[in-house]
């Protein structure tokens, strides 16, 4: 009788931790720069190598993920291959199909889209336009989504900042940092990810470490392997995962492997995170 008893009360202590997990939950995002299919990469083509994004895609299993130039060839690629997935995203040269897109991907059976936008950064947002000193548009896209399965509410915001422009990277940035401050007035968990092509002593992310946390940084367990890697030939550290609102970041991982057989996924390798809400 006693052992029973002993057992009642341990069940009924374990009750309450599945209760907590089942509410609580994980949350598991990916960066990813693409590639657009247009450069002219020769056996790094696109055609060449585009097998190993859904490869890597089901191998990583992200609940969320953004890709940075991905044209509308790419978006719809993956949305055929990926099937469990949903995207959201425009053109950034005329808000509609035309160009790069920086669209989000999110598990059509776990989260409801509740909301979502592009904006440019530049000095006339709403509308397709270059920014300051920017070589390009560059958009930041954003969603709104909910877990089914808990009813967590969370932003997620993906961008591409210019390659030339420092001014356009530093108020590019500024404007996302103020537009991430507009939109969550209820300070609900939220993620932020890109190719930001700056190093991360770079005075222009100063704001951001302000207001959120980059995973590389602070996560449970991290990776000091460069994202950027120019089809072997460079080393640098220019893709970001910032976060707020979790209650841990349980890892940061730059993700290397080869999939589908081919040398390299991209000139820059997928980073991802995973975090407890």
């Amino acid at each position: 009788m006693k052992k029973y008893f002993i057992l009642i009360l341990f069940a009924g202590f374990l009750l309450p931790l599945a209760s907590c997990e089942q509410e609580g939950g994980n949350l598991k995002v990916v960066s990813y720069n693409i590639r657009n299919s247009n450069a002219v990469d020769g056996e790094n083509d696109w055609e060449l190598r585009k097998e190993a994004t859904p490869a890597m895609l089901e191998a990583v299993d992200p609940d969320v993920f953004g890709v940075q130039e991905a044209l509308p060839d790419q978006v719809e690629y993956i949305s055929e291959h990926c099937p469990a997935y949903a995207g959201i995203g425009v053109g950034r040269d005329d808000g509609v199909s035309k160009g790069e897109h920086m669209s989000i991907f999110y598990k059509k059976d776990k989260f409801k889209l509740l909301d979502w936008g592009t904006y440019w950064l530049s000095e006339t947002p709403d509308v397709p336009s270059i920014g300051w000193d920017a070589r390009c548009r560059r958009t930041a896209t954003w969603a709104f989504l909910k877990q089914k399965d808990n009813g967590r509410k969370f932003y997620f915001v993906n961008t591409h900042l210019d390659h030339v422009g420092e001014e356009a990277r530093r108020k590019g940035l500024a404007l996302i940092v103020e537009r991430i401050g507009d939109m969550n007035k209820h300070n609900l968990p939220m993620v932020l990810t890109g190719d930001f092509n700056v190093f991360p002593d770079d005075s222009c992310l100063t704001e951001l470490d302000m207001m959120m946390k980059s995973a590389r940084v602070f996560a449970a367990v991290s990776d000091t392997t460069a994202s950027f890697n120019n089809w072997g030939r460079e080393a640098k550290v220019i893709d970001y995962i910032y976060y707020k609102g979790f209650s841990e970041c349980l890892d940061f991982r730059v993700v290397t492997e080869s999939f589908a057989g081919k040398p390299f996924i991209s000139d820059h390798y997928p980073i991802v995170s995973e975090f407890i809400y």
